[in-house]
């Protein structure tokens, strides 16, 4: 169920699971969430991926950044590089949940 309107394509987060709508949905209605596969997905301007980085989703932002910030989630790698221009990116989704959000550094 949509915690909040979503596009198709919009990255979708709740709890630790994070995956991209397969169409659009309003709130409350049921959205079809795609956690395995390679999708082009909306990136954070500003910072460059080379194939294989770790991607992140920010939570609050729902872009991928290369960035393990704090509370950001482990979602897959990137497949191919894309400049810091760039606003998608092509991500291989990694189809599991990971035990929690990136931890605070010590």
């Amino acid at each position: 169920v949509a915690l909040a309107a979503v596009a198709s394509g919009g990255f979708v987060a709740q709890g630790v699971l994070c995956g991209l709508a397969a169409h659009d949905a309003a709130i409350g209605e049921d959205v079809e969430v795609n956690l395995t596969g390679v999708h082009d997905v909306p990136k954070a301007a500003g910072t460059a991926w080379a194939a294989g980085d770790p991607i992140y989703v920010d939570p609050d932002t729902l872009v991928a950044t290369t960035a393990p910030d704090e509370g950001n989630l482990f979602v897959g790698a990137a497949i191919t590089a894309a400049d810091a221009a760039a606003t998608t990116g092509r991500l291989r989704f990694n189809g599991a949940a990971p035990e929690a959000a990136v931890a605070a550094p010590a």
